[in-house]
């Protein structure tokens, strides 16, 4: 009997210095698409994940004492990942759209963007997108870009699995122009300023959000009640001049 009561006595202290302990939160599992600078990029230096997004997302966590870890994933599968909730949430320049919410959750909006076109500096022929009709146009697979180049009636559209691939073979003359966000134009048009230059207006008005496994709205309240306080402290306003520029 004594054996059976101290054998209680222990198991019931366990359960009680565990409840005290507490478990360690869970790690939240972060899909990004790391080829899409300023938002998200490997340093080439440190090999981490760098960018807007990346410090947009950790700025969330500490309000709301969520653990991240992120995952480097092409956008296609990262878009397939969180609609079948293989991630807890992606951070990727992800344009809220309509067809993507029937498959996923999204925070509220944090940054505002719109699709550009890019050509080489020697290109006269295209200055808008009404002129892509005829022309052979990479964008990346899954984006809005590509979506945007598909409603264009005579356009081919070339798809890459990073859009740096898309804005290599420009400048190598394999395609005519390029579709994508125009923060992520503008950066690359900086960086290659004597080879390839943006033309026309921002042709689409869009925000990002973040996405979120559909059945975890736990989650999804707290990155919303998080990046309702980094927004509310200039958070974001400090970010895009940090990565994307003042005045873009």
């Amino acid at each position: 009997m004594k054996k059976h009561a101290l054998l209680s006595f222990l198991i019931l202290l366990s359960l009680v210095l565990a409840a005290c302990g507490g478990a360690a939160p869970k790690k939240v599992i972060v899909a990004t698409d790391a080829t899409w600078p300023p938002f998200e990029s490997v340093d080439e230096t440190s090999k981490q994940i760098v960018g807007f997004d990346i410090d947009l997302f950790n700025a969330i966590a500490a309000k709301e004492g969520l653990q991240l870890e992120f995952k480097n994933v092409g956008f296609d599968p990262l878009l397939a990942g969180i609609a079948q909730c293989q991630y807890d949430a992606a951070i990727s320049a992800i344009t809220i759209t309509d067809e993507r919410k029937k498959s996923m959750a999204f925070s509220d909006t944090y940054f505002a963007a719109g699709q550009v076109v890019t050509v080489r500096t020697d290109n006269t022929d295209i200055t808008t997108k009404d002129n892509l009709t005829g022309k052979t146009v990479g964008a990346q697979i899954g984006t809005t870009g590509a979506m945007e180049v598909e409603k264009v009636s005579g356009a081919t559209l070339k798809t890459y699995d990073t859009v740096d691939l898309a804005y290599q073979d420009l400048m190598n003359g394999q395609v005519d122009a390029v579709v994508a966000d125009n923060p992520l134009a503008l950066g690359y048009v900086a960086k290659n300023a004597d080879k390839i230059k943006t033309v026309g207006p921002v042709f689409t008005d869009e925000n990002y959000g973040i996405a979120v496994c559909k059945t975890n709205a736990d989650l999804l309240a707290k990155i919303n009640k998080g990046l309702a306080a980094v927004k509310a402290e200039g958070t974001i306003d400090s970010l895009t001049t940090k990565w994307v520029g003042p005045g873009k």
